[in-house]
Order: structure tokens, then C-alpha cells, then sequence
């Protein structure tokens, strides 16, 4: 780890991924790393959604038995979280000025320089996914492939900027209120989910529920008035040439724009997933959806899921220090007609013998 008299680290023993959480002083303010894994390993850095932080976006993925095996064999993961979204962040005093969307992705940078990385794989989620877009397009050396699930990539449109500002209006006045808990449970998850046939919240939603009380309204706030000032990235995305695999729920309000980044990025190296009856929190709500389009997409970097018996336990196993070269991928492994397909949802998943 890199030296740096401004960064302290925290251990977090009721994370049961096991890791420990950095808090590295940036030039735009401090920020929550939590890091698991082996730090020899390559680098995979998630940024997670307005409200959200590393657990309440990306648990059901990482939880998940086979995707869990997939990328703590091979990675260190660097869960990166928004200014005052990491558990038990206090509310950020209202002098410090609300960084723009360039500083937050100035923020990755300097996090990858605390840790001595150099090239990396990002997976980001809705407003996460644009801020590593962001930083793709400024530090492309240093992005070697792109998860984006849900993605931003334009300027709000007037709709989007009138309703961000009613929820900073009502978290001004009444904090995590109840109508501001509904309107980000219907940005993350689908109406399947949030209400069964029997009228019942699922699990993943009541979790969630739970986590948004933990939130402190004025930071939301913050990364909400940040991501309504974004700026369209659509011209730059011709010129991102790292490899882009996009997830994005049908029933997703963001569902129109992932297809409109699609459509704008090189098709050489991008592809498309849609999943079906599922909102923009694809790693929540259908995780399993993700598991073989993410194992085609990283064969091309040389990694690849352990058979059950050699992995114990999260990271305990050997890997092979892969360079994260893209160039042994095959093209038909990215193509729009091997993963740029409509998947159905699925209940259940069986283990496949390697």
C-alpha cells in the first residue's frame, strides 16, 4: 500500500467478506475504500449508486457462491463509495463545497495512486457506472475493461433534473422520509420485487429499506445534486477502446440510455446484456443473470472460476497474476450475438462441474 500521512485504516469486522476499510485523504476530501483480497492480485474498483454503498449495491453479487468464486480467485476488489455513503458516515458539513462529477472521478485516480495501481477493471452502477466512465475517458491507461451496469452516460434530461430536485427538496426538509425511500426503491429495483403477487416486499427490498434509514439524507443529497450536473459523455465514448460489458434491467428508468451508450460505443468492444423483469440494480435483484456474460468477458483476460473444491474460502486459493492483457479474447465472446441478448429470468442456478 502506498504511503500516505493523510489516510488511516479502519477494520471492519461485521463485514463478512473480511477486507478492511481505508479512508484516503484526496485532494477533493477523504473517501471510503474497503478492500478485499489479496492486494498482489489485479484490481477489479466498483463505485456504487446514489444512496447506496458497497454492501447494500453489490452484496447479492458477491454473495452469490459462483460469482463470489469467480472474483475473489482472481482479484483484490477495491469498493470505492461515495463521499458519505460508507456505514456509519457522518453527515458531511455543509461547508465543504459539492464536488462536481470531474472530481469524483479525480478521486479514482488519486485512490488508484494510494494503492499503487496501474491498470484496472471498473464496475460501476447507474450513477457509479458514469463516474468511472468518466474516468475511462480521462485515464484511459488505466481502465482495461468496463463493467456498467445501468449506466448514465448523458446530461439529465429535464424530467430526471426536475425529480432529483424534489427529493433534495424533500431531504432538505424531512431527511429519509418514507416517499423519498419509495421513489430510490423504484430507481433500483422492479415492480416484481417490490411487490409480489401475494403484495409482499421481497427480501432484497425490506434490506434495503433498512440500509436507505442508515443514510444520512444531507450526503444523498450531495451525490444527488452532483450527478444532476453531469455533462454528456456520448462523443467521448467513440474513443473509449477498453473493453465494455453493459447490464441493464428491463424495467429500468435508465434502460433507454444504456442502449443509446451501447448504440454510441465502438461495437468492436463493447456488449449488451438486457435482463428481463429486472430494474437497474441487476446485481441485487438477478445476480445469477450476470455470472456468464461476466465469465466469457474476463476469459479474455486470462481469469477464470476455480472448480468448488479449490476454493474454501473467499481468496484463499492461488491465481495466476494475469497482466490483464485483453489480447488472447476471442471476438465472438463480446459480439452482440453471443452476449448482447435478452436473458430470462431465472430462480435458480445449478452448479456447473468444471
Amino acid at each position: 500500500m502506498g504511503d500516505s500521512s493523510g489516510s488511516v485504516s479502519v477494520d471492519v469486522e461485521m463485514i463478512p467478506w473480511g477486507g478492511q476499510e481505508h479512508v484516503v485523504q484526496t485532494s477533493h476530501g477523504p473517501i471510503s475504500v474497503f478492500v478485499c483480497g489479496d492486494q498482489e492480485k489485479p484490481a477489479l474498483v466498483t463505485y456504487s449508486d446514489v444512496a447506496l454503498n458497497y454492501m447494500s449495491c453489490f452484496q447479492g453479487l458477491f454473495f452469490f457462491p459462483e460469482a463470489a468464486s469467480l472474483f475473489f480467485h482472481n482479484f483484490c476488489i477495491y469498493h470505492i463509495d461515495a463521499p458519505g455513503h460508507e456505514l456509519g458516515a457522518a453527515a458531511i458539513s455543509s461547508d465543504i463545497a459539492i464536488p462536481s462529477v470531474d472530481d469524483l472521478a479525480e478521486q479514482v485516480a488519486e485512490v488508484l495512486d494510494y494503492f499503487g495501481l496501474g491498470g484496472v477493471i471498473c464496475m460501476g452502477v447507474t450513477a457509479g457506472a458514469y463516474i468511472l466512465t468518466l474516468f475511462a475517458l480521462k485515464y484511459r491507461e488505466r481502465v482495461l475493461g468496463l463493467i456498467l451496469i445501468s449506466p448514465l452516460c448523458k446530461a439529465p434530461s429535464w424530467t430526471e433534473w426536475f425529480y432529483n430536485k424534489v427529493m433534495t427538496n424533500l431531504m432538505y426538509f424531512y431527511g429519509m422520509c418514507g416517499i423519498v425511500k419509495e421513489s430510490l426503491l423504484q430507481r433500483y429495483f422492479s415492480q416484481e420485487v417490490r411487490c409480489n403477487i401475494q403484495g409482499l416486499e421481497s427480501d432484497i427490498v425490506q434490506a434495503c429499506r433498512r440500509l436507505l434509514d442508515e443514510r444520512q439524507s444531507s450526503n444523498v443529497t450531495r451525490f444527488m445534486q452532483v450527478i444532476s450536473r453531469r455533462y454528456d459523455l456520448t462523443e467521448g465514448l467513440k474513443k473509449l477502446q477498453c473493453r465494455t460489458l453493459i447490464f441493464v434491467g428491463e424495467n429500468s428508468p435508465f434502460h433507454s440510455e444504456a442502449l443509446h451508450m451501447c448504440a454510441k460505443m465502438d461495437k468492436k468492444f463493447n456488449a449488451l446484456v438486457e435482463v428481463q423483469a429486472c430494474g437497474s440494480l441487476v446485481t441485487e435483484e438477478q445476480p445469477h443473470a450476470m455470472l456468464i456474460p461476466i465469465e466469457y468477458f474476463l476469459m479474455g483476460y486470462g481469469f477464470y472460476r476455480p472448480p468448488p473444491q479449490l476454493f474454501c474460502s473467499y481468496g484463499s486459493s492461488p491465481s495466476p497474476t494475469s497482466p490483464l492483457s485483453p489480447s488472447c479474447i476471442s471476438a465472438e465472446l463480446l459480439s452482440p450475438e453471443s452476449l448482447g441478448l435478452k436473458l430470462k429470468p431465472i430462480k435458480t442456478r445449478v452448479a456447473m462441474d468444471d
